[in-house]
């Protein structure tokens, strides 16, 4: 059982409520950049030719369908404990036309259905501020990636310039809570999606919990003016 399960109901009825709006908000609040950072994650992937790749967290499927794009050949599971997001998405993977190079499963992020040493590469995209076990998380990513393959994982993070840290801070906790509350009717959840990045850990934190798992070669990224970070971690033979 997660170690909070009062925030594992609490996150898994949030995401079922924005679920219908949640694609829209997410180009919205990026400017449409979202989708080039799943992109990159996709690239960073690394999978060899026919490899099998995990999406943990997958959501609407944004980063399975970027993996199934950048490796035509590939195999690709998006798992998530959100039914609703999934079925969210589902009609935007059948209409990319993927061929059923992608199949959706119901899992939660910190007991993953899937025998060890399963995958070329896992990836996770803004899944780590509403998981309840950040180590564990990493710990079974880690358990299904075969030796040498990959962990991408995608997150938002505070930026570091000042000036910058505080417009972040504005648009991040008063501009995306109102623009919440009009696109999907529950500002409420904007309300909380944004506080779950206080207090979260710093890339360098991030970095830290995945070399005590056990990942090697764990690098990051900021991107977007330092608000979002991609880390990647390889699984030693």
């Amino acid at each position: 059982m997660p170690d909070n399960p009062a925030k594992a109901i609490h996150v898994n009825r949030i995401f079922a409520r924005i679920a219908p709006r949640y694609d829209l908000m997410n180009r919205l609040m990026t400017g449409g950049r979202d989708q080039v950072w799943r992109r990159q994650v996709a690239r960073l992937a690394g999978l060899p030719p026919g490899g099998r790749a995990l999406d943990v967290a997958t959501g609407t499927g944004d980063i399975a369908l970027a993996l199934s794009r950048c490796y035509p050949d590939a195999r690709v599971v998006g798992a998530d404990f959100s039914v609703e997001m999934m079925r969210t998405g589902q009609p935007k993977l059948a209409a990319a036309n993927v061929n059923g190079r992608i199949a959706l499963v119901v899992g939660d992020a910190l007991r993953l259905p899937f025998p060890d040493k399963s995958f070329d590469a896992v990836t996770t995209g803004f899944a780590l501020r509403n998981v309840t076990d950040i180590s564990r998380t990493f710990a079974e990513m880690y358990r299904v990636v075969k030796p040498g393959g990959r962990v991408v994982c995608l997150e938002i993070t505070r930026p570091t310039l000042p000036l910058f840290r505080s417009l972040f801070g504005l648009y991040f906790y008063r501009v995306v809570p109102w623009m919440g509350g009009l696109v999907s009717g529950h500002r409420d959840a904007y309300v909380c999606l944004p506080h779950s990045l206080t207090g979260f850990l710093t890339p360098e934190e991030v970095k830290a919990v995945m070399e005590k798992v056990g990942w090697r070669q764990v690098c990051y990224r900021r991107l977007m003016i330092g608000t979002v970070a991609v880390h990647v971690g390889v699984r030693g033979e």
